[in-house]
């Protein structure tokens, strides 16, 4: 019996390990089912990899080939090699000249130390006043090229004139080598960057004003910024692998902080970009994770950036932060429900309009307890501006006069068709709207999208970048269609100029509708119709002859008194202090309310006043010397009512505006030309001790005599 039951024990011993081989073998059958990736050919690699060298070649180039043609560029335009210094300095107008001043005070400061602090504690520039010039006019840019300069040793190869404009150009070279990646990541070749760069170049007039302002502050953060658009672009790829992911996530981080530290208002245009991000999570719903990261970028940026701006509370009271704020707060009050539901279309209309709420409440509320000084006049000028106010305010009629700020004319769109890029522009951008609203009605349905959007499938508004450049390309474009440039104030600067950016990046998805043969078309086109053009500008040689100004400036070098104080138009006071080192009454910086009201008073000069209140004006600013401008006292202005004495006698009174003003007749002929006849009483407050065609300089008497 036992042996007759010995073999069913020993079958059942034999079951287990067979059961364990068969599930060996399943889990086997199982992993040999899933197909092994397919090696792919080296061929292939090796055009993946010549197109991607090619590419990165091209972008390179691009970019210093740019950063050369402005070099040579400046150079014909003013004879720059030929000219003394003080011929050189001459062409840095207006704030432009301010800056550059800052940079030559810190090559002649014994240590940094001691460079940073005298501008920190700065009381050498305006007269009765003393200015922290490091946080009030964002002179980071020139901390950093004299440091280079100096830590380089470039003093014994270079002058400092040189280093200085050749760093702003190098950047100018990164933004063009920017704006060809982001091209390049949209599209999918790098032709369409070619075209980028190729459009860039031929409008830059209307995108830049690195040709004749080099030092302002938009020519050193701007290219920041497109790195940061670039980096951003590939961030919301969705097909982007890990570790392209993390480089364009740093990337971002570091250009987005950069950006914030060049310039001051710099956080007003990452909050355009930031509402853009926020439309693209509303739209699409598959870059959550991503949109939000980029909002952690934001703060911490703006936190890094206040702690190092010595605490500027405009960081604190900017409406970016507050709209970071609001929405991550919303993030974290919104509920899990399953996408495409009824209920999450509810939610999502109820998250937008918390969003908003919580923002302006949030902003309201920070400015309510942070102590700041926000310009209050900005806002005076947007309400005039979009017609909701009238003023007779002199700063505010003058802004609003520069031809900057005036809506796009008619040259302007007539030179963007010229060279073709606002046709195709328009095109483009309608096919990709319409191709974000038809995406956006499919999720309305319910309908599920593909995870991964190839350049094969031609639906390009499912692309999250698209989506986000579309967005912000009609927020850009919006507020150029009533802001033709830059702003003076330098708070909505620039919107032109990456309004422009943006139309280049959306042009070049041509690639993507019909073939890549399109961007080389165009290409050959432009080439064959604008490089002669751009040849002729470097062949062509200019001269910048303002003999009156260096004359002026020669005079005061060697005339006036080492403590001497200046009084006379912004724009030339900057250039004084420059030039000559002397103290003046304003400079032409519109970010500080006292600065405005100086300039108000001592513009003053040009208008119907008497003799003793222009002398209690600039006496009141410790002024020695009155520079009167003939091309001011006589200027004959294109347009009605914009010229300064115009809007001074508006101001005053002087000048009727609008219908129901009350005429106030003066008494007093304009300041300008009457001190100009040496007559009594204005010999009694001013003599005249120096002038040629252009200038005329008044010494102002310390005793008065008013004897005839």
């Amino acid at each position: 019996i036992l042996e007759e039951e010995r073999p069913p024990v020993e079958l059942r011993q034999r079951k287990k390990p067979k059961s364990s081989e068969n599930k060996e073998s399943a889990k086997e059958e199982k992993i040999s089912d899933i197909p092994a990736p397919e090696r792919v050919p080296k061929h292939v690699l090796f055009q993946r990899f010549a197109k991607i060298f090619i590419g990165c070649l091209a972008a390179v180039t691009s970019g210093m080939m740019y950063a050369l043609y402005l070099s040579a560029y400046h150079e014909r335009k003013f004879w720059f090699s030929n000219r003394q210094e003080l011929e050189r300095e001459i062409t840095f107008q207006g704030d432009s000249a301010i800056y550059y001043s800052y940079y030559k005070d810190m090559l002649k400061a014994p240590s940094f130390e001691r460079g940073v602090y005298e501008l920190t504690h700065n009381n050498k520039t305006v007269s009765l006043k003393t200015i922290n010039a490091v946080q009030q006019m964002s002179l980071y840019p020139e901390l950093i090229a004299s440091v280079l300069y100096q830590a380089t040793g470039s003093n014994e190869i270079i002058e400092p004139v040189y280093f200085y404009i050749g760093i702003v150009f190098g950047l100018q070279g990164i933004y063009v080598t920017a704006l060809f990646v982001t091209s390049w990541l949209m599209s999918g070749t790098w032709l369409a960057g070619m075209l980028t760069v190729a459009w860039f170049i031929i409008n830059r007039v209307d995108t830049t004003r690195i040709e004749y302002s080099i030092p302002l502050r938009e020519n050193w953060a701007l290219p920041y910024f497109a790195c940061q658009i670039a980096a951003l672009t590939g961030y919301l790829k969705s097909n982007l692998n890990t570790y392209g992911e993390r480089f364009c996530y740093l990337l971002m981080s570091a250009s987005t902080y950069t950006f914030m530290m060049m310039w001051e208002y710099s956080h007003y245009l990452l909050f355009l970009q930031a509402i853009s991000l926020f439309l693209l999570d509303i739209f699409s719903l598959k870059q959550n994770d991503k949109v939000y990261e980029v909002y952690k970028i934001y703060i911490f940026s703006l936190f890094l950036g206040y702690l190092l701006q010595f605490e500027n509370p405009a960081l604190l009271v900017s409406p970016l932060l507050s709209l970071v704020a609001a929405l991550m707060l919303a993030k974290c009050l919104q509920l899990n429900v399953k996408k495409g539901s009824f209920v999450a279309k509810i939610i999502k209309v109820i998250n937008f309009y918390l969003v908003c709420t919580l923002t302006i409440t949030l902003n309201i509320i920070m400015k309510m307890f942070v102590p700041h000084k926000e310009n209050g006049h900005m806002l005076k000028f947007l309400e005039v501006k979009f017609g909701l106010n009238m003023t007779k305010n002199f700063t505010m009629n003058w802004l609003l006069c520069q031809e900057s700020l005036q809506a796009p004319s008619q040259d302007f769109f007539l030179r963007l068709t010229q060279s073709s890029l606002l046709p195709f522009y328009i095109l483009v951008l309608i096919i990709c709207f319409l191709s974000m609203l038809q995406v956006i009605f499919r999720r309305i349905n319910g309908k599920s999208l593909k995870e991964t959007v190839t350049l094969e499938d031609g639906r390009i508004g499912e692309r999250p970048e698209i989506i986000y450049h579309v967005i912000h390309t009609i927020l850009l474009g919006s507020l150029a269609m009533v802001i033709e440039g830059y702003m003076i104030d330098h708070r909505v600067v620039s919107i032109t100029s990456n309004m422009y950016s943006e139309m280049y990046l959306s042009v070049i998805l041509f690639a993507l509708i019909l073939s890549m043969a399109v961007p080389t078309i165009i290409g050959l086109s432009l080439w064959k119709e604008f490089f002669p053009r751009l040849m002729t500008e470097l062949m062509e040689l200019q001269e910048f002859y303002d003999p009156d100004t260096v004359e002026l400036m020669t005079w005061i070098k060697r005339q006036a008194p080492v403590a001497a104080v200046f009084a006379g138009s912004p724009q030339l006071m900057g250039a004084i202090k420059l030039c000559t080192g002397w103290m003046v009454t304003s400079l032409p910086l519109y970010n500080d309310d006292d600065l405005l009201k100086r300039n108000e008073n001592i513009y003053q000069i040009y208008s119907k006043r008497s003799a003793e209140d222009i002398y209690k004006i600039l006496t009141s600013y410790k002024a020695n010397y009155l520079i009167v401008e003939d091309a001011i006292c006589n200027e004959v202005g294109t347009m009605r009512g914009c010229r300064v004495k115009d809007l001074l006698d508006i101001a005053n009174g002087h000048m009727v505006c609008e219908e129901g003003d009350k005429l106030t007749y003066s008494k007093y002929g304009r300041f300008c030309h009457e001190v100009k006849i040496n007559y009594s009483p204005y010999v009694n407050y001013f003599t005249r001790v120096y002038w040629n065609r252009s200038y005329f300089v008044y010494k102002i008497n310390t005793v008065i005599s008013f004897q005839s």
